[in-house]
């Protein structure tokens, strides 16, 4: 629908992004159509008349299932399934049948749960009419009991208690694997983007990780964390995580919380944009809508602009790039850019760091090794009696060296 408050160019933008998240869950698109209003319709969203006519399109075009590109009620969905006489989604329904073949980990699948079923709630009807009310005792004696509506909703309540459990498991899991990762000193930073911007190629390329990576929407829902080594000899771990899109359901930010907690946690944000898109910006712009509603909008972030292996990602990445103070353009196809990249990681992720003066005796070749393995090695001189070295250590390993340390650096 457009609305008076959307342009034509958004409405056409937004259902080539509905079509080809149909064909990313399997559909066939055979056409689409929209209607002008002020106001959505509150029996049919659209107007009665456009609903006839689209009614008539479904019927001669065998259609067996309508995507509308917003949320209805349960009553727009019933009274449009009778004048399409198809099966109806909206486009909260079709992200989570997205997300329900997507889902591999138990994670994914109980988060994928959750949204299903707290969007289903509202919309629970009485199908079985010919139920009526389910006796509350036998025979005549005693009331009419529950309804089978009443007993579907119960069910769905306590299903939903049962996961939301079973969540608070799993991100329990995930406090005690981050404290282990803090005894290790190792920083944090989860790629977020739009999806499809090509997170999981850049994670999969950085770090030789193994995620699945499809010119498809929400080609990957489940996180993957891996660690990867910087120039400046430090170890920071990468985490992936599920695209962001427009108007994305906010049941689904609330049930994937377990998930996005990774990027909560983070001490950096690695933004991966597809500089290529006509509709760079406006990605953008969502991604950072969804970082605001879950907290994250104030974290130090790197904008990654990709894919500029092709001309329009590299004119994309030229234009966009000056309006970030911290930025880079690469290719995750082709590598070009991942040593620019590495670079401005170690000098935003550095942490603090002693810088202190050495002499190690050359006796002593598992000391200098111990020292190239673990801190940053700015300058060496193997010319005295004892090799000298000027390095940035962590604060927690400075005592491993104490009998090596001359001064303080500069």
């Amino acid at each position: 629908m457009e609305l008076k408050s959307r342009s034509a160019w958004d409405v056409r933008d937004s259902l080539d992004e509905l079509s080809e998240l149909a064909t990313t869950a399997g559909a066939e698109v055979v056409g689409d159509g929209f209607q002008k209003l002020d106001s959505p319709h509150p029996a049919t969203y659209i107007g009665a008349g456009k609903a006839a006519e689209f009614g008539t399109q479904c019927r001669e075009l065998e259609v067996d299932t309508v995507i509308f590109d917003d949320e209805l009620s349960g009553a727009q969905i019933r009274n449009l399934e009778k004048i399409f006489e198809c099966k109806l989604l909206d486009r909260t329904a079709l992200i989570l049948e997205i997300f329900a073949q997507r889902a591999r980990t138990r994670e994914g699948k109980l988060q994928v749960e959750l949204a299903q079923l707290e969007y289903l709630m509202p919309r629970l009807t009485r199908f079985w009419t010919h139920l009526s009310r389910q006796r509350g005792s036998t025979g005549s004696i005693g009331g009419e009991g529950e309804s089978q509506l009443e007993s579907d909703r119960r069910k769905t309540s306590e299903r939903i208690l049962k996961i939301k459990e079973e969540l608070d498991t799993v991100r329990r899991q995930r406090s005690t694997q981050r404290a282990g990762r803090q005894r290790h000193q190792w920083p944090l930073a989860s790629i977020v983007g739009y999806t499809n911007a090509g997170k999981s190629t850049l994670l999969n390329a950085l770090t030789g990780a193994e995620t699945l990576a499809e010119d498809k929407l929400f080609a990957t829902l489940d996180p993957t964390t891996r660690r990867l080594r910087l120039p400046t000899n430090q170890n920071v771990l990468l985490s992936d995580t599920v695209g962001f899109i427009r108007k994305l359901p906010h049941g689904l930010v609330e049930a994937f919380k377990a998930t996005l907690e990774e990027v909560v946690e983070a001490e950096l944000l690695i933004h991966v944009v597809d500089a290529g898109h006509p509709h760079a910006a406006e990605q953008i712009d969502a991604v950072n809508e969804v970082l605001r509603e879950i907290g994250a909008d104030e974290k130090p972030t790197l904008m990654v602009f990709n894919k500029t292996d092709h001309e329009a990602g590299a004119s994309g990445a030229a234009r966009l790039m000056p309006q970030f103070a911290k930025s880079v353009a690469l290719s995750a196809k082709t590598g070009a850019g991942f040593d620019e990249l590495r670079s401005d990681l170690g000098l935003m992720l550095r942490p603090i760091r002693d810088y202190l003066a050495l002499e190690v005796p050359h006796d002593a070749p598992q000391v200098i090794a111990r020292l190239h393995a673990v801190g940053q090695v700015v300058e060496r001189d193997y010319s005295g009696e004892r090799a000298r070295f000027r390095v940035r250590i962590p604060p927690h390993l400075r005592a491993e060296f104490a009998s090596f340390i001359v001064e303080e650096a500069a």
